[in-house]
């Protein structure tokens, strides 16, 4: 889902140096996964305009695209859903979070630890008090997870930190295989792309350790058949995966 869209530079958010100067408009995205009983989300999206133009100046979000009212579009209210996987707590993938009344909600303890104490760079990202604001996990009830865990059959989380301390991506398995959203820590198709006959990878412009983000990168390529990044246009050429499937 196509939750908004994010007004950045190329160079120093999507692909480190490549592209500075350039400015671009990015979709923030949150999933649905569901084997036809189960009803889950990955990530919850981001914020309407008001508050999506203070982070970037430009980003907003269009009717109707509200991870909530995206939902009740598919003919799912969002009170059926029973579980939202947050691959970190930046502002544009924990919005809209009281919208799931009978959730439960799954974060790394990593993640939420340095939400509630970032260091300075981080406190918009996270939408801390320091700067008056009440992030929208404030009052949720947050559960905690430290590693890798298949939380239902065939779905699993695994850490997969560098663009945040906490990072985590999620596995479900298809019959079409495996496939990773990836969150943030694949930003673009085009971090997927090799720099160089030495680098595998065109690392993005936004991360907290380089050298974990490389690592969890290498972790998504090995386990995925298909990967899913978080702000990737493309990933919105199919409504549903695997491709081929009837809404």
């Amino acid at each position: 889902m196509k939750t908004g869209t994010i007004v950045v530079d190329q160079g120093a958010y999507v692909t480190r140096g490549i592209g500075l100067g350039i400015e671009v408009g990015i979709p923030g995205t949150a999933w649905y996964v569901t084997d036809g009983r189960r009803k889950i989300m990955v990530d919850a999206g981001m914020c309407p305009t008001e508050l999506a133009d203070w982070h970037h100046k430009g980003s907003r979000q269009d009717p109707g695209e509200a991870v909530h009212e995206q939902l009740q579009a598919l003919g799912v209210d969002p009170s059926e859903i029973e579980l939202v996987i947050l691959t970190h707590l930046h502002w544009d993938h924990c919005h809209n979070l009281d919208k799931f009344s009978r959730a439960r909600f799954l974060v790394h303890s990593r993640e939420l630890a340095f939400a509630r104490d970032p260091i300075p760079p981080y406190y918009k990202s996270y939408e801390h008090q320091r700067l008056g604001c009440l992030p929208p996990y404030a009052e949720i009830p947050l559960e905690t997870i430290a590693g890798e865990a298949e939380i239902l059959p065939g779905i699993t989380i695994f850490p997969t930190p560098g663009h945040s301390p906490g990072h985590q991506s999620v596995a479900v398995a298809t019959e079409a295989g495996v496939h990773v959203i990836a969150g943030d820590a694949v930003f673009s198709y085009a971090n997927l792309v090799p720099a160089s006959e030495h680098l595998p990878f065109t690392v993005m412009g936004r991360f907290s350790d380089i050298v974990e983000s490389w690592r969890s990168m290498e972790e998504i390529v090995r386990r995925g058949k298909v990967i899913l990044p978080g702000h990737d246009m493309r990933v919105m050429d199919h409504p549903v995966y695997p491709t081929g499937i009837k809404i």
